[in-house]
């Protein structure tokens, strides 16, 4: 991220970011709010499928990602204007018998938006899922917005898309040892991803985030994982993944976006590129500090518009770099990085409590 307007468009001019990342782009953090309403350019939503290794809403973000965008699109500017005139695809199937549903899912265009007091909440919840920070700003510790990383307003496959998520609750969590409901997701998101604190239940925020991801599953079978619903199942590297390897791809694929210390992009007050570590990304509870998850997300997705260009074992390499930086402490935190790791990080993937370059993660955070 860059800071300052002049500076922003040299470096625009110099790398030849797509317009679509540029300009009129209903990703980027700072676009006003009723720029994107009028434009009718999708929103944005924020929970997962009820998997254990599923990031959290906010903010749940990494990118190498942690786009501010589309994702596996091939072409920016497409996928920045997003499909307003799909319909939303109402044909169901007999559920499988794994509960996976065959069927392919259109969430609903966004120009379909009912009039109304509940097209006025749900517009709410799209502003709340696109700007949190603005929308939510007394929930939110960090720089990201639930777009982060449910990419395309919420909509994008494979980056957990609301509509993926929301028929799928109420679901056991093994992160939360009872079951919960999509409330209560949504609550989780705001404490770990977005590194800030859970709205309360019956509030505005959630009521509003709720009604956005209840209409854009329209249509869209109850109780059962859609294609596409939460992210892919990325098998394991041939090789373990590798810190120095990791350091490699993020210098040539991420930090031009991300910046060399993870900090993002900056356009003076605007976050154009999210920050992938350090006090303003996620925290160590976030479902994206598991490297596993980190590692599905990229390579579905990142870079921006060029989601499945990286190779697996890059993605688990660049993962692996990534969650091996410093973030805020995990909520959960038991006053010991060695406890906290035994009760809530062992088998998760999480970097959390191990040493790396002779630093133990976890150990200086707030």
């Amino acid at each position: 991220m860059f800071t300052g307007a002049i500076f922003a468009v040299l470096f625009r001019a110099a790398v030849a970011i797509p317009d679509a990342l540029t300009a009129n782009d209903p990703f980027r953090q700072g676009t006003p709010a009723s720029a994107l309403v009028n434009s009718g350019a999708p929103a944005a939503a924020a929970s997962a499928a009820p998997t254990d290794t599923t990031a959290a809403a906010a903010p749940s973000a990494v990118s190498v990602n942690a786009a501010t965008g589309a994702g596996n699109t091939g072409n920016a500017a497409s996928a920045a204007a997003a499909p307003a005139s799909a319909a939303a695809t109402t044909a169901t199937a007999a559920p499988a018998p794994n509960g996976v549903s065959k069927v392919a899912f259109k969430p609903p265009a966004d120009d379909t938006l009912p009039d109304g007091p509940m097209g006025d909440v749900i517009r709410r919840g799209q502003q709340i899922f696109l700007h949190t920070g603005t929308y939510a700003k007394a929930y939110v510790g960090n720089s990201l917005n639930c777009v982060n990383c449910h990419l395309d307003a919420g909509r994008l496959a494979k980056s957990a898309p609301m509509w993926g998520a929301y028929g799928l609750y109420p679901a056991y969590r093994a992160k939360t040892q009872h079951v919960d409901s999509f409330e209560d997701r949504l609550r989780g998101c705001f404490e770990y991803s977005m590194n800030g604190k859970a709205p309360p239940y019956g509030g505005e925020v959630l009521g509003a985030l709720q009604a956005y991801a209840y209409w854009m599953a329209k249509g869209a079978p109850a109780g059962e994982k859609l294609p596409g619903a939460g992210y892919q199942a990325l098998p394991k590297p041939a090789q373990p993944p590798d810190y120095q390897r990791g350091l490699a791809v993020y210098s040539a694929q991420c930090a031009l976006c991300h910046g060399a210390n993870g900090e993002g992009t900056r356009s003076g007050d605007t976050q154009v590129f999210p920050p992938l570590w350090g006090a303003q990304s996620y925290n160590w509870g976030a479902g994206m500090a598991s490297v596993k998850n980190a590692a599905a997300y990229i390579q579905a997705n990142m870079p921006l518009s060029r989601g499945g260009s990286l190779s697996e074992q890059d993605a688990w390499d660049v993962a692996q770099y990534i969650d091996s930086q410093d973030r805020p402490q995990d909520p959960r935190f038991t006053g010991s990085v060695e406890a906290t790791r035994k009760q809530f990080h062992d088998g998760d993937g999480s970097m959390y409590g191990q040493t790396v370059n002779g630093k133990l993660l976890g150990r200086n955070t707030r």
